[in-house]
């Protein structure tokens, strides 16, 4: 593997639709990828090209029929295509932070423990924790009297920004950014965009989906298609 963080070799995904007669839609079609260090590479192709799926594969979710995920994981390389479960899991606990498009918790688990709770796998001590939550809180602006209630009775402006939050908190080497300024206004939108800068500055490993064209731009130090990374 080279310095890359992450590299995708010959990436091929394909979903099977068991409900229409077990009809096979293929999604990613030998997807080859590298993403340095500092860099953030967005992908910019339409709804629907699989943009999230290849997301989904890097951390684990999706398992592909063909292709290798080698992401660089405490002193070594984890292939995140053929990795077993308990890899997985650590890879998830200490280098990629990913912020999917939709903020998935625990009812009644208060939002100021569920932003510290990615911070105790890590080492973190729990007073630490929860403080580093409340400054990430603040600076995304939610209220104080919103911290002790759980996440699932906020709109969805303030779940996305605590779904960010508890990505941003834990300083990851790799993120996963799939739209991570959906629902948001323009000044949420804009500390997005400095946190994005700030990882990049520590040296993360950057990749995501971004359709505004003012993030994209404001973000991005490569965009990249689908297309152009298949296997010709």
């Amino acid at each position: 593997m080279s310095a890359a963080a992450i590299e995708i070799r010959g990436l091929e995904k394909t979903f099977t639709l068991h409900v229409q007669g077990g009809v096979r839609l293929p999604v990613l079609r030998g997807v080859s990828l590298a993403v340095e260090p500092g860099e953030c590479v967005v992908l910019a192709d339409p709804s629907g090209a699989g943009k999230s799926t290849l997301l989904r594969a890097v951390y684990g979710n999706y398992l592909p029929q063909a292709g290798r995920i080698l992401v660089r994981h405490r002193d070594g390389v984890v292939d995140m295509a053929d990795a077993e479960p308990r890899a997985v899991l650590d890879v998830r606990r200490c280098t990629i932070g990913y912020v999917s498009q939709f903020l998935r918790v625990i009812p009644r688990v208060p939002t100021l423990e569920i932003v510290a709770e990615p911070l105790r796998p890590m080492g973190m001590a729990l007073p630490e924790a929860l403080e580093r939550a409340r400054r990430m809180l603040e600076r995304l602006g939610i209220p104080e009297r919103l911290w002790s209630l759980s996440p699932v009775t906020f709109s969805g402006g303030e779940q996305q920004r605590v779904n960010v939050a508890r990505v941003f908190v834990g300083e990851y080497p790799i993120l996963l950014l799939d739209e991570p300024t959906a629902s948001l206004d323009a000044a949420s939108r804009g500390i997005v965009v400095e946190l994005i800068a700030e990882a990049r500055a520590r040296g993360a490993a950057v990749l995501g989906t971004v359709h505004d064209a003012h993030v994209r731009a404001a973000v991005a130090t490569r965009v990249r298609m689908l297309a152009d990374l298949e296997a010709a």
